[in-house]
């Protein structure tokens, strides 16, 4: 009875031995392998093609995941990856490439005569910026529009990029600019001229049955004309008949 018990536990032990040999040098470096997986490698700065051809090699799959607009790098470049190269990675395992393509050109809008605001708006929407303002004085153009764009409105551009703009301060300083008088009541016409810096002139009177009555007809200076000094503006202001020019000349 001891004997069968002494060779049973003899060919137990036996059978361990060969079992924990068996795993230790078998199975667990396989089980390992498994965990640890393989040192990813770095195909940064590579081309797509190239780095997909790598990665099969190694084992891996790719797939582009993401696009990067700039001048950097050659189109197709690849500029980033993940799993990041030397992390440990199974085989087998989706590589996410991201690639460079040539930065997008978009039309420049033109610009001239806008208001600031409207040039902000106008740019933003289409991916440029307004780097820099000028400002100079322009009697052209009312004061806050912009004169002048560099680059020209019709050129393209890389978006992002960003415009120079000059804006108008108006008229200079110590000279005059003639206000637009034409269709403007008498009364508001007045007003203009004396906010101008200018003085009023002779009033003379034609019949007109196409305009409200007391309406500018005409003005003896040129709209916007620029003058160093004010002077006198002369009206022509409608009426409906012969007897309104009558009752304004014994008005006078």
């Amino acid at each position: 009875m001891i004997k069968k018990i002494i060779t049973y536990l003899a060919i137990f032990g036996t059978l361990s031995l060969i079992v924990i040999l068996l795993f230790d040098s078998i199975l667990m470096p396989i089980y390992v392998r498994m965990e640890e997986g393989k040192y990813m490698v770095n195909v940064k700065d590579k081309s797509l093609s190239y780095a997909e051809k790598i990665l099969k090699v190694e084992g891996y799959k790719s797939i582009v995941s993401d696009t990067l607009f700039t001048a950097k790098y050659e189109t197709g470049t690849v500029v980033d990856q993940y799993p990041a190269p030397n992390t440990r990675v199974k085989e087998g395992r989706t590589v996410r490439l991201k690639i460079s393509y040539p930065e997008k050109m978009v039309q420049i809008p033109d610009l001239i005569g806008r208001s600031i605001r409207s040039a902000e708006l106008a740019v933003n929407q289409i991916g440029l910026a307004i780097d820099t303002v000028y400002q100079e004085y322009n009697s052209d153009v009312p004061a806050g529009n912009v004169t002048w764009q560099y680059p020209k409105g019709g050129d393209m551009l890389n978006k992002g990029m960003g415009l120079h703009l000059t804006t108008s301060l108006g008229v200079p300083p110590n000279f005059y600019q003639v206000p637009n008088l034409f269709g403007l009541s008498k009364k508001k016409a007045l007003i203009d001229i004396e906010k101008s810096g200018f003085l009023l002139g002779k009033i003379f009177y034609r019949q007109n049955e196409d305009l409200i009555p007391y309406t500018v007809l005409d003005q003896s200076i040129i709209a916007e004309t620029i003058l160093e000094e004010p002077i006198k503006i002369d009206l022509t202001i409608s009426v409906l008949d012969m007897q309104d020019i009558f009752n304004q000349m014994i008005d006078k």
